[in-house]
């Protein structure tokens, strides 16, 4: 079983938005319309099936702040779990951190395991950001950026998710 990991691009935004839809009824990723996948896939990278050319992993990077970035959306087919894709999405996503200046990684994440075998440490709801930074961020619409604030408008989207974050 071959995979390969590239930028997502327009044709991949439905196999995403396929492979996202199971966590979502499963309550472990927050769902989103289609039409929010189309407008930020640019922030995915993708692993694809070099036999089929399907999606079978995806994963966003979310920029919060000049020095702070979010993993969002990492996902991986069930089927392909423990072969390494999530891994290989990650060090993308990483790596793109580290080209964009980003300093820091947070997530908001179930799998805990995961992460932290890639550095991430629990933050629970320490406030990662000085004052000045804090009042720019809450002005944001984008809830990823609310979940990182632990903003109480969220909390029930939220429960049971674990605040981890990475120094880069």
């Amino acid at each position: 079983m071959g995979f390969s990991v590239r930028q997502a691009r327009t044709a991949d935004v439905r196999g995403i938005h396929a492979l996202v839809e199971p966590l979502v009824q499963e309550r472990i990723l927050l769902g989103k319309e289609l039409v929010v996948f189309f407008e930020s896939v640019q922030e995915f990278s993708v692993a694809v099936d070099d036999d089929s050319g399907d999606v079978i992993g995806c994963g966003a990077l979310h920029v919060l702040w000049e020095d702070l970035g979010e993993v969002r959306t990492l996902a991986v087919q069930e089927r392909w779990r423990g072969t390494g894709v999530g891994h290989a999405i990650y060090e993308r996503l990483e790596q793109q951190a580290r080209e964009l200046g980003l300093r820091r990684l947070f997530c908001l994440t179930f799998e805990t395991d995961f992460f932290g075998r890639h550095g991430f440490v629990s933050i629970g709801e320490e406030l990662l950001v000085d004052p000045e930074v804090y009042s720019e961020l809450v002005r944001s619409p984008d809830e990823g950026v609310a979940e990182f604030l632990d903003l109480s408008r969220v909390k029930p989207n939220t429960l049971g998710n674990s605040r981890l974050l990475k120094e880069l």
